[in-house]
């Protein structure tokens, strides 16, 4: 089992549904065998999954929970 995963934008360019079970794979890897997540994503419901979200806007990093 990998330790870190990087997702760049993972859900981008697959229909609602793919995009879902796609997230839902993230989400149980992080969960449940303690995996670390590196996540870029534009998508609203693929942040959800996060537990910490960071926002780059204007060039500045912007925390927020």
């Amino acid at each position: 089992d990998p330790e870190l995963v990087l997702a760049d934008e993972p859900t981008g360019n697959l229909d609602a549904l793919t995009g879902a079970d796609i997230l839902r794979i993230l989400s149980d890897l992080s969960q449940n065998k303690q995996t670390a997540l590196v996540l870029v994503t534009h998508s609203p419901a693929a942040a959800a999954i996060c537990d910490r979200t960071l926002t780059l806007e204007d060039g500045v990093l912007h925390e927020a929970h």
